[in-house]
C-alpha cells in the first residue's frame, strides 16, 4: 500500500537553527503512528509542514502519494487535523463552525448540516447549541477541533497533543472514535507527552530530537525485555543526564 505520509531529506531553518533537520520518515497506511520528542524536538514544526501552514526550507514530502508541494489542496482535502493550540472560529457557535468546516470541505449543505448534529451529540456538545466558541474550555475546544476533523471522513489525521486539557471521559471517547478510524483503514498521525496513551494507542512510534529522526519501529521493538517505551524514550533523548538533587528540596 502507499504510505500514508513520506518525508525525505526534509529541512526546516530558522534563522541558523534547524528545526527539523534532515528528517526521513515513512508512515504506513492504515497505522497508528506514534510521533514524540521532548519539547523544541521539531515535532509541532513537522505537522506544520505537513499540513501545508508552512513551507520545508527543503526536502520532500508526500501525503497519500501526492507530492506535497503542488498537491496541497487536494491534500488538505483528504486530511484532518487538531492543532495544538485549537484555531477555532471563536465568535460561531459550535454548529456554526461545524457546519461552516463541512461546507469549506465541500459537503452539501444538508449532508453538512446533519453531520454537524450527529458529531454534536457524539461529542456531548449539543446541549448549548448556541454557546460561543470562545466560551468553550479547553476540553471543549479539543472536542470540537476533533468533530472538525472528522467531518469529511479523511483518510489520515495529523493530531497534535489531542488529548491535552481533556476530561477522563471526553478523552476515552476521542481514544475510541481514533481506533475505529483506524480499524476503518484510516492513519492516525499523532503527538504526545503522555506516553502511556501513545503505548495504549499506537502500533508504530518514531521518536524525534534536534529534529533529527532517533528510532523509528513497532510498539513491541520499543518495548523490547522489560523496558517501557518512557525507559526508552528517555535513554534515547538524554533524559537520564539530569540526576542533579537540590539539597533544600
Amino acid at each position: 500500500m502507499t504510505p500514508a505520509i513520506v518525508t525525505r531529506g526534509l529541512y526546516k531553518f530558522y534563522g541558523q537553527k534547524a528545526a527539523v533537520n534532515g528528517l526521513d520518515l515513512t508512515v504506513p497506511s492504515g497505522s497508528f503512528f506514534g510521533f514524540l520528542g521532548p519539547n523544541g524536538a521539531g515535532k509541532t514544526t513537522t505537522i506544520h509542514i505537513l499540513i501545508g501552514l508552512i513551507p520545508a526550507t527543503s526536502g520532500e514530502a508526500e501525503i497519500l502519494g501526492m507530492p506535497l508541494d503542488g498537491n496541497l489542496t487536494a491534500v488538505k482535502g483528504k486530511i484532518g487535523i487538531v492543532p495544538d493550540e485549537s484555531m477555532l472560529f471563536d465568535r460561531l457557535t459550535g454548529p456554526e463552525f461545524l457546519e461552516f468546516v463541512g461546507r469549506m470541505y465541500g459537503l452539501e449543505r444538508g449532508v453538512a448540516k446533519e453531520r454537524t448534529r450527529e458529531l454534536l451529540e457524539l461529542f456531548e456538545l449539543g446541549q448549548q447549541p448556541r454557546k460561543l466558541i470562545a466560551e468553550y474550555s479547553k476540553g471543549m475546544r479539543k472536542r470540537a477541533a476533533m468533530a472538525a476533523a472528522l467531518i469529511h471522513r479523511p483518510q489520515l489525521f495529523l493530531l497534535d497533543e489531542p488529548f491535552e486539557g481533556v476530561d477522563p471521559v471526553g478523552a476515552k471517547l476521542m481514544k475510541n472514535i481514533l481506533l475505529n478510524q483506524v480499524r476503518q483503514g484510516a492513519t492516525i498521525f499523532l503527538t504526545s507527552h503522555v506516553l502511556e496513551v501513545v503505548e495504549r494507542l499506537c502500533d508504530r512510534v518514531a521518536i524525534i530530537n534536534e529534529g533529527r529522526l532517533v528510532i523509528e519501529g513497532t510498539m513491541e521493538e520499543l518495548r523490547s525485555g522489560e523496558h517501557t517505551l518512557e525507559d526508552t524514550f528517555v535513554r534515547l533523548v538524554g533524559g537520564e543526564r539530569t540526576k542533579q538533587n537540590l539539597d533544600w528540596l
